[in-house]
């Protein structure tokens, strides 16, 4: 179609996919400002000139992988289900945000640093899609509480609380092993974390009475 972008090769998305997978593994250990093009060229096994030919700043690298951290991010909460039993749902949504702790803890690190630093560069995806979405899903478990379901309480720090303590286990990772030790810092951890979590959320949201 007339004005459209050109399609990739599969030699360029490759190359692309490579240049990302350098630049989480330099920005989640330096952060946007403590990296430069050179070092993500030099992660990814490339010259800076070619690196630029897919990308042509550090900031338009930056922005695509906080895309992506957000679309991975959000997914669980998406699939909180207002049909679905409430607690059965919450139960599912701890597990898999602890999961993604577990499996991506560049990404969790690469997002608290770009808060930590007042979010410059994502407030936009803040302040609209992330925003939009938790109203929604917060005017879901409101639903829940109003038909007796659960316990009332505050639907948007019920959701921050759980980000908290879930996130806690990829941002504070070397932390948790060295406190655990050896017999309980193994990749048991995340399970234990997560019966814990679910007792600790969900009796507390159990109907009263």
């Amino acid at each position: 179609m007339e004005g459209s972008a050109p399609r990739r090769t599969r030699i360029q998305q490759e190359k692309r996919e490579l240049i990302l997978e350098a630049a989480l593994e330099v920005f989640s250990a330096n952060g946007f400002r403590g990296s430069t093009i050179d070092q993500i060229a030099e992660a990814a096994g490339m010259s800076k000139p070619n690196l630029l030919y897919y990308f042509r700043r550090k900031e338009d690298i930056h922005e695509t992988l906080m895309q992506r951290l957000l679309d991975t991010w959000l997914a669980p909460l998406r699939e909180l289900d207002d049909i679905g039993d409430p607690l059965t749902e919450l139960r599912s949504y701890i597990r898999r945000k602890l999961e993604m702790a577990r499996d991506f803890p560049r990404e969790s690190r690469l997002f608290a640093n770009e808060i930590l630093q007042g979010a410059p560069r994502i407030k936009p995806m803040l302040e609209g899609e992330l925003k939009t979405l938790v109203d929604e899903k917060a005017t879901v478990i409101k639903g829940w509480m109003r038909a007796g379901k659960i316990a009332r309480t505050d639907p948007w720090h019920l959701i921050f609380s759980i980000w908290a303590t879930t996130q806690h286990y990829a941002d504070f990772d070397v932390q948790v092993r060295a406190v655990l030790g050896a017999d309980r810092g193994g990749d048991g951890r995340f399970e234990d974390a997560a019966r814990f979590l679910e007792q600790l959320f969900l009796d507390g949201l159990k109907p009263k009475g």
